[in-house]
């Protein structure tokens, strides 16, 4: 699709596959992105999330298939993909012995823009993000948790791109940071047109976020579309059914799987899928009575994308909660668009 005085701001993937050695990390993956988009990406650790990811932003070349991004061929084109994107990926990379100016200064000449108006970049991109006011001597190593995802996120733009890639922007931040970068990839995509590819380990974001959400397992995409669409498939309403021991949860999966074939059990929790969730409960609470299963608390909810991830994985997503919030570090890694691609590495740590 081409929009925005032609600017083409596509993602599409053709049987994209990455192995490494008898792994397939990404396995016969297609993607069809219009421009405009905010795109989810969801997937448990190790689904191939942040592999594909490396694909379309050329840091990997694919074992089989074809992709392009903003029009152009990643594998034979790469420069051209390189000056079209914008790249904030899941370590943040930030040298801390340079401030926030001078590292968005060194970013933008490194694209070609003179002095003079690489300073005006910092400035602007500084109070796009929210990081205006903060001292101009204080050095990034002495940044937040927060403030680092969010200057990740300006060098990220300071080549004005068609589409940007957030691998996992908001893990390990505080609610109040979270928002900000929300509210901040929701301005973006508004006023700008630009696509965003965000992969996430938040449910509630790609809900909130995503115009489309697709779920990669085992390097298959296993689902995808609108959360809306996902939600209605999953069924119109759940039953979740809470008691007192784990061993009372799975009895009471037993007991109820000519009830509800649609179901998932997780630990003293018990969900069940139904079209018409309320008429059900008295029939449901019967079978436990007679099974002889005590149950301690029961509720009616629409589904979420939680649920729909259980179903079509078979599991739950987890992510690492930093416990000390906003002030967690990062590792050092390149993050931003526009160095050159490094080798093809085979290294399986990539397969997050």
């Amino acid at each position: 699709m081409r929009d925005h005085n032609g600017e083409d701001r596509s993602i599409t993937a053709q049987g994209m596959r990455r192995d490494f050695g008898g792994l397939h990390a990404v396995d016969g993956v297609d993607l069809e992105i219009p421009g405009g988009r905010i795109f989810g990406f969801l997937g448990p650790n190790g689904a191939g999330k942040s592999t594909l990811v490396k694909i379309l932003t050329t840091i990997l070349n694919p074992t089989a298939g074809r992709a392009t991004v903003a029009g152009y061929d990643v594998q034979k084109q790469g420069g051209k993909v390189r000056k079209a994107i914008g790249v904030a990926l899941q370590d943040v990379g930030l040298d801390p012995l340079m401030t926030a100016r001078e590292l968005l200064m060194l970013q933008s000449e490194l694209f070609g823009t003179p002095r003079s108006e690489a300073r005006k970049t910092a400035e602007r991109l500084l109070a796009t993000v929210g990081l205006d006011d903060v001292d101009p001597k204080k050095r990034s190593g002495a940044y937040s948790g927060g403030m680092k995802r969010r200057l990740d996120l300006a060098l990220a733009l300071v080549n004005d791109p068609r589409i940007l890639f957030l691998d996992e922007p908001t893990t390990g931040l505080d609610p109040a940071s979270r928002a900000a970068i929300w509210e901040e990839v929701r301005r973006l995509n508004d006023e700008l047109g630009m696509t965003i590819f965000l992969t996430t380990q938040y449910l509630e974001e790609a809900d909130r976020l995503a115009d489309e959400v697709a779920i990669i397992s085992k390097g298959k995409i296993v689902a995808q579309g609108t959360p809306s669409d996902l939600k209605r498939e999953v069924g119109d309403e759940v039953v979740e059914l809470q008691f007192g021991s784990c061993e009372d949860a799975a009895s009471a999966d037993d007991a109820l799987a000519a009830m509800a074939p649609s179901r998932q059990h997780s630990d003293r929790e018990l969900r069940l899928y139904f079209g018409h969730a309320a008429e059900n409960v008295p029939k449901l609470v019967r079978v436990l009575d007679g099974a002889g299963i005590r149950l301690q608390g029961l509720t009616i909810e629409q589904p979420s994308l939680d649920d729909v991830f259980l179903r079509v994985t078979g599991e739950a997503l987890e992510h690492e909660v930093d416990e000390a919030g906003d002030g967690g570090s990062a590792t050092p890694a390149s993050s931003a668009a526009g160095a050159p691609p490094p080798g093809d590495n085979e290294r399986a740590e990539v397969m997050s």
